[in-house]
């Protein structure tokens, strides 16, 4: 039987996870606010129907942040699947809807292309989509999102809405806010603006490409992550005006120090999403309620064990699941601490 999944919003996300979804066979539905942007995602072949599919088991909702809440709670009352979204800040919606059948997501790719005119179908491969489970998420819903997303060719990471929300703030939306104010200041700073432009190192380029974005979604994310960005503005101004201070004082040493960790913080960063080979299976029962399969996943998170694959199972009495992870083999006997602490009985077995 067909699959069949809604598309909320079809701007660059939402027309890519509708191009993802229909390569995999799907049959995708979609609607947007503007009806001459659902048919021309009809016309490019992006969707197979405009309108919204009540009998469709996956709901994504693509809108902009500050509509996440009243697409969700559209999609869960005009639908009778699984509802997620795929917005950049997490903690408004996550706490707002407590239905067990939504989970909030956010994939961690894009590009600087705009609208439809960027979708892509393998925008998703080798990134990492964030789910951010809360108390009320059944372990179905949790499961089914993440396995769609492990097929998208994302790598799963679960983590707490508020500590996905101060994460983001640090590594996406304080770099865009940097960039905006960079150019702000090589503009206002010189006398002749292109010529200062054409001076323009690979460096200053690559620094500030995060600024070709649209801006209009800007204003939504710093309104609604406006706590975590304001807090990483503060501990990127403290940053400068030690810098500041060691330049000033011609603090050779310090500078050093701070370049050589800048260097190989940069150097360890990780790249794209890549399969694991040395792998081991770790089948945890785990009791038939909401919540505890996405504690699991919350886990490995914080303690950074990547997972290779995993899927849940139900024994045949109905009160206990399984849920069978495949792991990085190097960091399986933390993982096994961590869930031994926290009152799972996890057993491991070497994936030959």
């Amino acid at each position: 039987m067909t699959q069949r999944a809604n598309v909320l919003g079809l701007g660059l996300i939402g027309g890519s996870v509708a191009a993802a979804l229909r390569g995999l066979g799907w049959k995708v539905t979609g609607t947007d606010d503007d009806p001459q942007r659902a048919a021309e995602a009809l016309d490019r072949g992006l969707i197979d129907a405009m309108g919204v599919d009540a009998d469709s088991d996956v709901s994504f909702v693509a809108v902009p942040v500050s509509s996440l809440i009243s697409g969700v709670r559209r999609m869960l009352a005009e639908t009778r699947g699984i509802v997620t979204d795929v917005g950049s800040v997490k903690a408004p919606v996550a706490e707002a809807v407590t239905d067990a059948r939504f989970v909030a997501g956010h994939p961690m790719a894009g590009s600087e292309l705009q609208g439809l005119d960027g979708a892509d179908a393998g925008m998703f491969r080798g990134a990492v989509w964030v789910l951010t489970p809360t108390s009320t998420t059944s372990d179905e819903t949790f499961a089914a999102v993440a396995s769609l997303v492990r097929q998208l060719g994302a790598e799963v990471l679960a983590l707490p809405a508020r500590r996905h929300d101060q994460l983001v703030a640090v590594t996406s939306h304080l770099p865009h806010l940097a960039a905006a104010t960079l150019l702000s200041l090589a503009s206002t700073r010189a006398d002749d603006h292109a010529a200062v432009m054409r001076l323009a190192a690979g460096g200053f380029r690559d620094m500030t490409r995060v600024a070709s974005g649209h801006p209009a979604i800007w204003l939504d994310i710093c309104r609604e992550n406006q706590e975590a960005i304001v807090e990483a503005i503060d501990a990127m101004i403290i940053g400068l005006t030690d810098m500041r201070k060691i330049v000033f004082e011609t603090d050779s040493a310090a500078l050093q120090a701070r370049l050589t960790d800048a260097r190989a913080v940069r150097a360890n960063l990780p790249g794209r999403v890549r399969e694991l080979n040395d792998v081991a299976e770790v089948r945890i029962p785990i009791p038939d309620r909401a919540g505890a399969a996405a504690e699991v996943f919350t886990l490995a998170a914080e303690l950074g064990v990547n997972t290779a694959n995993f899927e849940v199972r139900h024994s045949v009495e109905g009160d206990r699941g399984v849920l069978v992870m495949v792991v990085d083999a190097a960091s399986v006997e933390l993982f096994r601490g961590g869930l031994l602490a926290r009152g799972f009985k996890p057993a491991v077995a070497r994936v030959a």
